[in-house]
């Protein structure tokens, strides 16, 4: 993996605004804020995407999320938020580094808007691409 803005970071040769690190995790707050209190969460390992990470990486970042979000909240004042992650440029990706957003949103329209285009499943279309994603998670 090359060079990234994030593990330039990591790797102190940029300057950042950290709120968290242990030996998998690191934590800093977007220098781009969609809201006050916006923090990024990103593993040491460098992957791309998430189904790139390894699953001790993946258990890591699951254990400090929740923690992250509660400090988030209380430093801010928020009572909602958004967690977001993307992975790959066409879902939005803009550092090929795993990362998670953690933005607060706010009474004040600040944080992140979303549009959700929902459209319908039909009952047999979800029961064969369920049978289909199940076969892949247990190898079948």
């Amino acid at each position: 993996m090359a060079d990234t803005i994030f593990s330039k970071i990591i790797a102190g040769e940029i300057p950042c605004h950290r709120v968290y690190e242990d030996d998998k995790v690191f934590a800093f707050l977007d220098i781009s804020p969609l809201s006050k209190g916006h923090t990024l969460v990103i593993p040491k390992e460098p992957a791309i995407t998430i189904d790139q990470l390894s699953d001790e990486s993946s258990a890591a970042i699951g254990r400090v999320l929740p923690r992250l979000s509660r400090a988030v909240l209380r430093a801010t004042g928020a009572t909602a938020f958004n967690i977001l992650q993307n992975n790959g440029v066409g879902a939005h990706q803009a550092v090929p580094h795993v990362h998670f957003h953690i933005i607060p949103k706010f009474a004040d329209g600040s944080g992140l808007g979303i549009g959700w285009p929902a459209r319908q499943l039909s009952p047999e279309e979800g029961k064969q691409l369920a049978a289909t994603i199940a076969g892949y998670v247990t190898g079948t």
